[in-house]
């Protein structure tokens, strides 16, 4: 009984480290920029994405469904095309310079958004897949995404250059797995520990 307290204390105290170690990486943190591929690409997706809700827009104005009052439809129209405009063409800028990332040994911090941002901070430790991914408009432009699953959810790291993304995904695998090995030493020894 004695043996299974002294592990778990083990397990608490490590924990807490981990939680020190993760403050202390966190103020030390780098973060990086995409490149310009990433500008183009995100510019290419939001005028394909534009074009289809200018087209819906379109088809609603034509064969506008309440003919009680045509001029205040044709209004609403006009109205959200020019939205829609000034969105594909204002987005992808804020997005681009806003979005950062940086990765160290203990966490992923992303640091996103467009009218409104936000920040994912995601520990290493808590990762159970790691996965690449790229669409169509990726592939022309030579991008792709890192979608990383915890047991929260899922957090992507957008965007990122081909071997980039393969090269973070690789240093992901290669971390967890030594996390893996240390959590497994540290068990056998607190298992060992306890048998004494």
């Amino acid at each position: 009984m004695r043996g299974g307290f002294q592990a778990e204390t083990a397990v608490l105290r490590q924990g807490s480290m981990s939680t020190e170690r993760g403050k202390i990486m966190q103020e030390n943190l780098s973060y990086e920029k995409l490149s310009k591929r990433a500008l183009n690409c995100m510019y290419t997706a939001g005028a394909a994405t534009g074009a289809a809700v200018l087209a819906v827009i379109g088809a609603v104005d034509y064969f506008w469904v309440f003919p009680g009052n045509i001029t205040v439809g044709k209004w609403i129209s006009l109205i959200l095309a020019v939205l829609t405009l000034i969105d594909v063409l204002v987005s992808p800028y804020f997005r681009y310079h806003r979005y950062r990332y940086s990765i160290n040994e203990e966490c992923i911090d992303i640091i996103e958004g467009y009218l409104f941002v936000k920040r994912n901070i995601v520990p290493v430790e808590r990762i159970h897949k790691i996965q690449t991914k790229k669409g169509p408009v990726d592939q022309m432009f030579r991008v792709a995404k890192v979608i990383v699953t915890t047991g929260g959810g899922d957090v992507t790291l957008s965007f990122l250059e081909d071997e980039r993304a393969e090269q973070i995904a690789d240093n992901l695998r290669k971390r967890i797995n030594e996390i893996v090995s240390e959590q497994r030493m540290q068990s056998e020894q607190a298992l060992t520990g306890s048998r004494e």
